[in-house]
């Protein structure tokens, strides 16, 4: 009766973010140069808390115009002024969008769930296109490599099986891989939209090339290209509070596609809030702050509403970032939000 009885299972091979709206550029390589700096984000993730073995993501991105230009020129959030919104709707009135011009980036990801370790680079190149006063469209693509590490000595198959022929060697057993990404970025004064794909060549994953003793006998397991796609746009509550409502789906064959919404709030330009639901999952809030022109951070919590609740108290992810030549000293970013 086991025998006939059958069980789909479901699991995530790359990393979740409850942050991406502050970082699109780690889920889109288009969004490269967007801003007229250096722009730097430090991360780290620790995913349901309290699971032995559950996902830890670390990461550093890294993107900038290939030739900074005048399209940034000293405006009223430069200042600062108190008393008043620098990013209220006159700022956002006369918005022009920046010219066209070249991108580049590098991202390094360090994920780890249990015995399974991912080590993946990759350098970047995106286009920034302008197609009118306002709007401007880019196309990215990365390139690098992916790094699968296994650490046989922390498998236990029982005291019946102690080990697994096709992982009998102990210590650590690596498989490093070319991978791609790519994407495009569409983005006005007051909205943007995003499709992008990660591991677009999709690549076995075994540590015995799917062979024991010269006879195949199991189907390797692959790492499948993932699918995003990603909106949003901006109004104002009131003339010092912006909102920023936006959505994410996300897809990889052949699992049930995964829903994201979420809503910023954000004060002038130096504090945030928000909110974060994904479907059948959990929902997490979010806090931030600018802390001045050249650093922000900011701190979200997932409350998981799966079964998962009962064993984990939840997932932690902060964000560190940082506005290097940021020469006219705005508080905020320019094109995201």
């Amino acid at each position: 009766m086991l025998l006939v009885c059958t069980m789909q299972v479901h699991a995530q091979q790359r990393p979740q973010y409850t942050q991406y709206i502050l970082n699109s550029f780690i889920i889109n390589p288009a969004v490269a140069g967007i801003e007229n700096y250096v722009d730097v984000k430090l991360s780290h993730r620790h995913q349901w808390v309290g699971i032995n073995g559950a996902p830890v993501t670390s990461y550093i991105t890294v993107h900038s115009p290939l030739h900074k230009s005048d399209y940034d020129r000293q405006t009223i959030t430069s200042t600062h002024m108190s008393g008043e919104n620098p990013r209220g709707r006159n700022y956002w009135a006369e918005y022009e969008a920046p010219e066209s011009h070249t991108g580049v980036g590098f991202t390094m990801i360090n994920d780890r769930t249990g015995p399974m370790n991912r080590l993946s680079g990759y350098g970047t190149i995106s286009y920034h296109l302008g197609l009118s006063p306002t709007t401007n469209i880019s196309m990215g693509i990365s390139a690098g490599f992916q790094q699968m590490r296994l650490d046989a000595g922390k498998l236990d198959f029982g005291e019946q099986y102690p080990i697994d022929p096709s992982v009998a060697s102990s210590g650590y057993i690596n498989r490093m891989r070319p991978d791609f990404n790519a994407g495009i970025w569409l983005y006005s004064a007051c909205f943007f939209a995003g499709v992008s794909a990660q591991n677009i060549v999709p690549q076995g994953v075994g540590f015995n090339n799917g062979e024991l003793n010269g006879d195949r006998i199991v189907k390797q397991s692959a790492q499948l290209p993932h699918l995003f796609a990603t909106t949003g746009f901006m109004t104002f509550l009131t003339e010092e509070i912006s909102l920023l409502p936006s959505l994410m789906v996300k897809y990889i064959s052949p699992t049930p596609i995964s829903l994201d919404l979420n809503a910023k709030l954000q004060w002038q330009d130096v504090m945030w809030t928000g909110i974060n639901y994904r479907f059948k999952d959990g929902f997490g809030v979010m806090l931030g702050a600018n802390i001045n022109p050249k650093i922000n951070i900011s701190y979200s919590y997932d409350y998981i509403t799966s079964k998962l609740n009962s064993v984990s108290s939840g997932t932690h992810e902060i964000i560190i970032g940082f506005a290097l030549g940021n020469s006219y000293g705005d508080w905020c970013p320019r094109n995201i939000w």
